[in-house]
């Protein structure tokens, strides 16, 4: 099927202090997890879809990352530096649109992303799902039985029309944020200067009516910490 975007932002500017000590002498998207870079499963899963660029946002250590990031030629990769600041993900977000980088819609995951898809690609799961009238973000999001290491009580209520809602104090929400998400520029305006999270767009969207989910229909995995590695590794060879 034909995706929504040919372009996806892909989150790498942290300072994966959640990844030490492995984080200490290179950025968390070169940790390797199975044989390769963590930014490289989330390039690959890129490129099989078809998604043809990739802007990624670079701060911490970013000279091995770029190094890296200049050998591949599928999809192509644009930087966006923020190496004077940190911007958090809403803050690269807005930077890199402001420059021009991002078309209308785009797709948007986190580097350290690994997941294995089900019927079809993350990127396809979206956007057969994608209405630009009704949608400011579309999140992928993913049921706990589908969610390898996470130990967490879930982000996300969902409504019989895929709008999204905050999990409630004390409870279990049933979904999970993946960390791919395809965002309208419509989410993006009048967004805060300098380093904010996207949680403050979302919000904003929540409020209107205009957050919705996608239900994914693969596995995705939590490689948060040196712990979450192994049993990632092991997953990923069982298929």
């Amino acid at each position: 099927m034909k995706l929504a975007s040919d372009t996806a932002m892909v989150m790498a500017a942290g300072l994966g202090k959640r990844m030490r000590p492995l984080t200490a002498t290179q950025p968390k998207p070169m940790v390797r997890v199975a044989g390769k870079p963590l930014i490289d499963h989330a390039l690959d899963r890129l490129a099989e879809a078809g998604v043809e660029k990739a802007v990624v946002n670079v701060h911490y250590l970013p000279e091995p990352l770029e190094a890296h990031l200049a050998l591949r030629d599928m999809p192509r990769v644009a930087v966006s530096d923020e190496r004077a600041q940190l911007l958090e993900t809403g803050g690269g977000m807005t930077k890199a649109h402001a420059a021009g980088l991002l078309p209308d819609p785009f797709f948007c995951l986190n580097a350290d992303n690994i997941w294995l898809d089900g019927p079809r690609n993350a990127f396809a799961d979206l956007s057969a799902r994608w209405d630009p009238d009704a949608m400011d973000a579309l999140l992928l999001v993913v049921p706990h039985a589908r969610a390898l290491n996470f130990r967490g009580e879930g982000d996300f209520h969902m409504d019989t029309l895929g709008r999204l809602s905050r999990r409630k104090a004390g409870h279990i929400a049933p979904f999970i944020y993946t960390g791919i998400q395809l965002v309208s520029h419509r989410l993006l305006r009048d967004a805060p200067v300098g380093p904010f999270s996207t949680n403050v767009l979302w919000q904003r969207a929540i409020e209107e009516g205009r957050l919705y989910g996608a239900v994914f229909t693969g596995q995705w995995f939590e490689v948060g910490t040196p712990q979450a590695i192994r049993p990632t590794e092991d997953a990923l060879r069982g298929g």
